[in-house]
C-alpha cells in the first residue's frame, strides 16, 4: 500500500512541486523588494526626487540655458537723445554701419551691432553669464540685453553730462540680467590671449572696472580731429571708439565667420585698420544709436528719412491740383 502510493505520488508530487517552483520563478522579479532589485528601486525614487526638487528651484540645464537666453533677449528701451548729443548713463546700441566698398565675398552683409557673445558650453549649463565673456557683431538690430550698452563715467559721476571727444568713458551692460555690471575691455595681444581667427587684440566683457575698461571717442575726419576735442559727441554719427590702454580702435571683421549660440555672427576686436592713406577704414566706423521719440522704430537707425521741403512742396501741389478731364469717346473717335 505505501509502496503504492510511493509510487503513484511522485509524479503527481513533481507536477506540483513543477508547478510551484515554475510560481515561485515567475513571481520573482524588479517588482519585488528584496536584494539587488530594492536598491534599484530606491536609486529610482531617489533620482526622480531630485529630479523634482531641482524642476521647482529652475536648477536644471534646460531651464538654465532657457533663462539665459530669455534674459539676453529681453527688450530694452534705448534712451531719447533731446539735445542731438550722447550723455553719461544714456543706453545707447554700438552699430558698424553696412560699409559701401565692401570686401568681394563678404560673410556678413548689412548693419552689424556690437553684442554680447556667451561661451556656447557654459551658456548650456550656466544661467548667467561667466567672466571673461565673449563678443560679436551681430545683424539683429533690435535693442535687446545682448546689444545695448550704458555709458557710463570712470568715476562714477557726471551722470547726465554730455560725453566729449577725447574724454574718457566705460561701457557696461546687464545682459538684460538684475545683475551684475559687465564693462567692455581689452588688453595686449598674448600668445595664449587672442581672438580666434585674426589673432589679433581681443575684446571681452569683464565684472572689474579698471583702465583696460576706458574708451574714448574720436572724430571721424582726422583733418579735424584735434578741432573737435572737447566738443560734445554727437548721437547717431559716425566716430572711432579707441582704447584708451592700448590706442587700439574698435573693430567688427566682416570676413571672419563665427558660430556663437545665438548662430553665424562676426568677429570683433580692437585692432586700427588704415588704407593707403592713413585714414581708418569702415571697420573702425561706430555708431551710438539712441532711441526713436516716435514710436513708428525702436532705434534711429530706423527711422524714416524727412522728406525735404521741396518734396512735400511738391507733394502739396500735386494734392490741390484739379484732376485732368476725361474725354468723351467721340472726341476720341473724331481725333
Amino acid at each position: 500500500m505505501a509502496t503504492g502510493t510511493l509510487g503513484a505520488a511522485p509524479g503527481a508530487s513533481l507536477a506540483r512541486r513543477g508547478g510551484k517552483v515554475a510560481m515561485a520563478l515567475g513571481s520573482y522579479g524588479p517588482g519585488v523588494r528584496i536584494g539587488n532589485w530594492n536598491e534599484d528601486i530606491c536609486l529610482e525614487e531617489e533620482l526622480m526626487k531630485d529630479f523634482l526638487e531641482k524642476r521647482d528651484k529652475g536648477e536644471l540645464l534646460i531651464q538654465k540655458s532657457r533663462k539665459l537666453k530669455e534674459n539676453l533677449l529681453k527688450k530694452v528701451e534705448l534712451s531719447v537723445s533731446k539735445d542731438g548729443c550722447v550723455h553719461f548713463g544714456d543706453t545707447v546700441m554700438l552699430v558698424n554701419i553696412e560699409p559701401l566698398n565692401q570686401d568681394p565675398n563678404p560673410f556678413m552683409q548689412g548693419h552689424l551691432t556690437l553684442s554680447i557673445n556667451p561661451d556656447e558650453l557654459k551658456a548650456y549649463v550656466s544661467d548667467k553669464l561667466e567672466t571673461p565673456c565673449g563678443t560679436s557683431g551681430s545683424k539683429n538690430m533690435s535693442p535687446i540685453g545682448r546689444n545695448t550698452f550704458t555709458l557710463l563715467s570712470p568715476d562714477g559721476g557726471a551722470l547726465g553730462e554730455p560725453i566729449r571727444y577725447g574724454q574718457n568713458f566705460c561701457l557696461g551692460t546687464k545682459g538684460g540680467f538684475p545683475d551684475p555690471v559687465l564693462y567692455l575691455a581689452s588688453d595686449h595681444k598674448t600668445f595664449l590671449r587672442a581672438t580666434k581667427l585674426s589673432r589679433l587684440q581681443e575684446v571681452f566683457l569683464t565684472d572689474k572696472m579698471s583702465y583696460l575698461a576706458y574708451w574714448q571717442a574720436a572724430f571721424l575726419d582726422p583733418q579735424l580731429r584735434l578741432e573737435y576735442e572737447g566738443f560734445p559727441i554727437q548721437a547717431n554719427a559716425k566716430i572711432l571708439i579707441i582704447h584708451c590702454h592700448t590706442n587700439r580702435g574698435l573693430a567688427v571683421h566682416r570676413n571672419h565667420f563665427l558660430r556663437t549660440y545665438f548662430g553665424g555672427e562676426c568677429e570683433v576686436a580692437s585692432h586700427t585698420h588704415l588704407d593707403s592713406h592713413r585714414v581708418e577704414k569702415e571697420q573702425n566706423h561706430w555708431i551710438l544709436t539712441t532711441g526713436n521719440p516716435s514710436h513708428d522704430s525702436p532705434s534711429m537707425l530706423e527711422r524714416a528719412t524727412p522728406l525735404s521741403e521741396e518734396t512735400r512742396a511738391l507733394a502739396r501741389t500735386q494734392s490741390t491740383m484739379p484732376p485732368s478731364p476725361v474725354p468723351f469717346p467721340s472726341q476720341c473717335a473724331g481725333n
